[in-house]
């Protein structure tokens, strides 16, 4: 019986990563995969008054990244920590929770990791505990990989950014700007945590 999920360690992960996970008992997140362009690795999605936006953590090399994962390099030679802040805080300052977690998510933004799974892992790390999400978080790599295959089931890129609104059910809570645009599924997972709070976890759960 498998009891634990691989997916890919995802920047500031979507909600039904989340979600999907929420029941398993191990979450597997392999560091010497290879890095894949156009995924939720280094990117996340927001909703602001005028709709979506992406925000991507650039990377150097660029997307012609072949590396591992885990020695995928953050490049610093632009502020993208300062837009992404600015754009979290222009769409979220009004949230109902924005001010209970906004200060460590600020925090994370600017540590400053020299590598993009590193960011993510401490990002995922702290919604863990936020969340109080059950599963053990389990980083693998190409030596211990296989040992995890009778276990756990990979849904690795299931949601890319080119699909990851088109299941059928999400779940449904108040969002910012819905009187606006309507509401916008399955987001950055820190539209729900500044929108609901701690009964977050509660959505997640069922």
């Amino acid at each position: 019986m498998k009891n634990g999920l691989i997916i890919e360690n995802q920047y500031f992960p979507i909600i039904n990563w989340f979600k999907y996970s929420f029941q398993e008992k191990y979450i597997i997140l392999d560091g010497c995969e290879a890095y894949k362009k156009m995924s939720f690795r280094n990117r996340m999605v927001v909703c602001g008054s005028n709709g979506l936006i992406s925000l991507s953590v650039p990377i150097e090399s660029g997307r012609r990244q072949k590396a591992p994962f885990k020695d995928v390099r953050i490049s610093y030679r632009e502020k993208w920590m300062t837009n992404h802040w600015r754009t979290i805080f222009s769409c979220y300052g009004k949230s109902p929770f924005f001010d209970y977690y906004s200060h460590e998510v600020e925090k994370l933004l600017y540590e400053k990791h020299i590598y993009l799974f590193d960011l993510n892992l401490a990002a995922v790390e702290w919604l863990k505990t936020v969340l109080h999400f059950p599963a053990e978080i389990i980083v693998v790599d190409f030596d211990n990989a296989a040992d995890y295959n009778s276990v756990a089931d990979d849904i690795s890129d299931k949601w890319r950014p080119n699909n990851f609104q088109q299941e059928d059910i999400f779940i449904q809570y108040p969002q910012v700007f819905q009187d606006r645009i309507g509401f916008q599924p399955n987001l950055s997972i820190l539209d729900m945590l500044f929108n609901m709070g701690p009964s977050a976890m509660d959505l997640l759960k069922y």
